[in-house]
């Protein structure tokens, strides 16, 4: 469509001319809700003029009030709850949801997540109703600094729970969409180090196989209405300017999919990848490859419109590409109600649609259904009503939130669910945190803070509550330091320091610092969000993080008034149950930005352990994490249960498992190495060559792909096939959705599962596909096929039918070529089933697969 100055709609009527508001809405098209959705954004666009256009590819979109249109912004974060807008419902982390494995589980987080996006809409017009989630990358590797942010190492997994949250975001109206899900990050994002400017090399197995299918099935679906592009390089192009790959998304559906930048991408073309030679040939080069929406500068539109407006004088662009960006965008909003008046069903979502009782009831389920038991060899769960309960470590009582989470309205810690749920027990909390009293050697006062926390200053004639600071060791020499007189943590973001942050936080964290332990054993602190060191202000005494050098840092005498291990040692021999609660703080070693150091759990957690169950052979060892860890010296704790960081409900959704209230229903979506070299290379994509996820693994995990442990036995007796013999599908580029619809299921296998326990068991009866080794194209060594979640009473035997359509064994061949396809290098091969014998087998997870029959595939007689 071009820059015309009349537009006639598809009904053969003149529109109204520029500049003209007519006096009933629904003579403009655009506003008639009986129309088609593409026929009134082309509508609405033939209203707009030329700038219009082009102002419409900014992230803030003006408002065009000749037309009555108001402002628009793309992006409203939606993770797991809506995020940085106030108070919110804080839902588990995704990579705990997943461990649910239950796709409508997610379809009613999200609901609740979007109606409270409605609901901050109707208290703010600008927020937008374009949800920038869910992330669907793959958790190819644990030491991804995002790792709490995608559900599964399976992208057929992904794609299917993807769905499922999709589906509650989107909303079943037939017309309006609750909010519009963007797919996040489009492609092969999964590493922080040098995110903008590493090149992820992915070969056409590994993205047909393991990268394009995590997008599918939402876009498919009709779920996903956009998709944001990742920062990263593919095959050494930004992923920003994959024409081929854009189009192969948008080739899934007949629906629209608006493609977003991520924030900052437009500028970084230029600037880090250098891919393109200034910003003008930058904006170009986007347009061109599909984004529709620069996500750049900020609320600031003009370099955007700058760039465009020249690209098209310079002949870098012309109108129809512009236009079909605009277009997409306008289908975006005509999807979200925007224009239909009380046509809007969710119009009536008020600003107090939030934190909801029915919100608060999910978001416990949620935690409660997440709740992994990783191992229980002592069988010390569930546990029996105690007399006294020790919380030890530094998750004893704490809840923790993430970078995309919200403000939760209340949160419920461990340890207070369990003096909740044991009201009769003596709880005692140990976070094993040192108190500890600093004393400046440049002027022999103790550090103090004052009860607000607004002052700290090196001015103590002695030891006092103003001068005790309770230390937590993160692990890697990471501490935060807490002020007894003012309860805040000691922050080196404000100059001179203050100690009234209530958590760590924020995109630059300000309140950890790492320690250096000088030969005479004073302490220097590095504060890790500037990278100055800590000194005393010469007469004054203020500390102020600004010290450029080691030798210019204060030196401080340590002196521990109480030690975190010798209480929480105290603690656990005095209890007759001890929970030992262990984890991360979600923005430190491992978020948006930082990929994790390592795999191990940190030395000081494995120090609170220690301490712990030296005291007591019953110990728990509970971890609360947003990623795997390889245990190192605690892997001999012989019960141990993981939640990710689980919002608002954690402690109410672990004390339901613990307590036995609840059957433990959590089974992983990643693995848990058993040693850091089982996870491969964080920047090696390839997982067929390193062998690597359990599609490739050779060993066994240390807790596998699909582990979670019931309170009972259950014994995997038999699986029969219905028919052990299939034919191969033609090649395809499809691909195939975990869960196939079931005319489509070719093989069906019949799984027999008992009970052997005296307890009721919910179980996660998986199917996998075990391809011979002899074939042609190696072929993953086990691949998910199915899964279905059983109730067995105590005794019961139960035949569990599970199904999958043949198609879900095909891997790609570069040889095979389908008559029509696009020619270019995306689809140079074609997704083929290899004829050959491949053994179906069931179990509890995919390294305990008890039973299997073997599958022929063979060709056409």
């Amino acid at each position: 469509m071009k820059f015309t100055d009349d537009y006639v709609d598809e009904t053969g009527h003149d529109a109204p001319a520029r500049g003209v508001m007519t006096g009933d809405a629904f003579r403009q098209p655009f506003r008639d809700p009986s129309r088609p959705a593409a026929e009134r954004a082309g509508d609405l666009l033939g209203r707009l003029t030329r700038e219009e256009r082009i102002a419409m590819l900014h992230q803030v979109a003006p408002a065009i009030e000749r037309l009555g249109i108001a402002e628009f912004r793309t992006g409203c974060e939606a993770l797991h709850g809506v995020a940085w807008l106030g108070t919110a419902t804080v839902f588990p982390q995704p990579v705990g949801l997943a461990a649910s494995w239950d796709a409508d589980l997610l379809r009613r987080v999200g609901e609740v997540v979007s109606t409270e996006v409605r609901a901050k809409k109707a208290a703010d017009p600008l927020v937008s109703l374009n949800a920038w989630a869910p992330v669907v990358n793959t958790l190819r590797h644990p030491a991804w600094g995002r790792n709490e942010e995608g559900y599964a190492e399976d992208p057929h997994l992904t794609a299917h729970l993807a769905t499922g949250y999709c589906r509650g975001l989107r909303g079943d109206h037939e017309r309006v969409w609750r909010t519009v899900p963007a797919l996040k990050h489009f492609l092969a994002y999964n590493n922080e180090t040098d995110r903008s400017a590493t090149s992820s090399e992915m070969s056409l197995r590994t993205l047909h196989e393991e990268e394009l299918p995590a997008f599918r099935e939402p876009i498919e679906a009709g779920v996903a209405g956009g998709m944001m592009l990742a920062y990263n390089r593919v095959n050494g192009t930004p992923a920003h300017t994959q024409p081929e790959l854009v189009a192969e998304a948008r080739g899934w559906s007949d629906g629209s999919l608006a493609v977003v930048s991520d924030a900052g991408a437009p500028s970084f073309l230029v600037n880090i990848q250098r891919a393109q030679p200034d910003h003008v040939h930058g904006a170009a080069a986007l347009v061109r490859s599909g984004v529709d929406s620069f996500t750049d500068d900020g609320a600031n539109a003009v370099p955007t419109i700058n760039n465009v407006t020249a690209a098209l004088e310079a002949g870098l662009l012309d109108e129809d590409d512009v236009d079909r960006a605009v277009l997409r965008l306008l289908e975006l909003r005509v999807r979200t109600g925007e224009f239909d008046g009380d046509g809007d069903p969710y119009a009536a979502t008020g600003p107090d649609a939030i934190d909801l009782p029915a919100a608060r009831e999910l978001a416990r389920e949620a935690v409660g259904r997440s709740v992994v038991v990783l191992r229980d060899d002592r069988r010390a769960l569930p546990l029996r009503p105690p007399a006294s309960i020790a919380v030890v470590g530094p998750m004893a009582d704490t809840v923790l939130t993430d970078w995309y989470s919200g403000t939760p309205p209340y949160s419920v810690g461990l340890a207070s669910a369990l003096a909740e749920r044991f009201p009769d027990a003596a709880v005692e909390v140990a976070t094993g945190a040192d108190t500890v009293a600093l004393r400046a050697a440049s002027n022999g006062r103790y550090v103090v803070a004052d009860e607000a926390g607004s002052v700290v200053e090196a001015a103590g004639d002695g030891e006092s509550t103003a001068s005790l600071f309770d230390v937590v060791d993160w692990g890697d020499g990471i501490l935060t330091l807490r002020s007894h007189a003012s309860g805040g943590l000691l922050t080196g973001g404000a100059w001179p320091m203050r100690a009234d942050a209530s958590r760590v936080g924020g995109w630059v964290v300000q309140e950890s610092f790492l320690r250096h332990v000088h030969a005479d054993g004073t302490w220097s602190l590095l504060h890790r969000g500037s990278g100055r060191w800590v000194r005393v202000a010469r007469d004054a005494g203020l500390l102020a993080a600004e010290a450029v050098t080691l030798a210019e840092a204060e030196r401080f005498d340590v002196r521990t008034v109480r030690s975190g291990l010798d209480a929480v040692a105290d603690a656990a021999a005095a209890a007759d149950v001890v929970i030992v609660a262990v984890g991360n703080d979600p923005h430190l070693s491992g978020r948006e930005t930082e990929d994790r150091p390592h795999l191990m759990l940190p030395d000081a957690a494995v120090d609170v352990w220690r301490a712990a169950s030296g005291s007591s052979e019953q110990a728990v060892l509970v971890i609360v994490s947003s990623y795997p860890y390889v245990l190192g010296d605690a892997d001999d704790a012989a019960t141990i249960v993981w939640s990710s960081h689980g919002g608002q409900e954690l402690g109410h959704g672990l004390v339901d498992v613990l307590s036995g209230d609840r059957e433990p229903e959590g089974r992983l979506t990643q693995s848990w190495p058993a040693n850091p070299a089982q996870a491969g290379d964080l920047f090696d994509y390839d997982t067929l060559r390193q062998q690597a996820t359990y599609r490739h693994r050779p060993g066994r995990a240390a807790f596998a792909f699909g582990h979670g442990l019931t309170y009972s036995s259950i014994a995997y007796e038999r699986v029969e096939l219905v028919d052990d013999e299939t034919t191969p599908p033609s090649p395809t580029h499809r691909h195939p959705a975990l869960v196939a619809a079931p005319g489509d299921r070719d093989v069906r296998a019949l799984v027999t599962v008992r009970n052997l326990g005296d307890r009721a068991a919910e179980e996660l009866v998986q199917l996998y596909a075990l391809p011979d080794p002899a074939l042609r194209l190696a072929a993953p060594r086990r691949l998910l096929v199915a899964f279905e979640r059983v109730r067995l009473e105590p005794g019961e035997v139960r035949v569990v039918e599970l199904g999958f359509a043949a198609e879900r064994l095909a891997v790609w061949d570069d040889e095979v070529r389908i008559d029509g396809a696009p020619d270019d290098w995306v689809h140079a091969g074609a997704l083929r089933v290899q004829p050959g014998a491949y053994r179906v087998a069931a179990g509890p997870s995919c390294d305990d697969l008890a039973v299997s029959e073997v599958l022929h595939v063979v060709p056409p007689r």
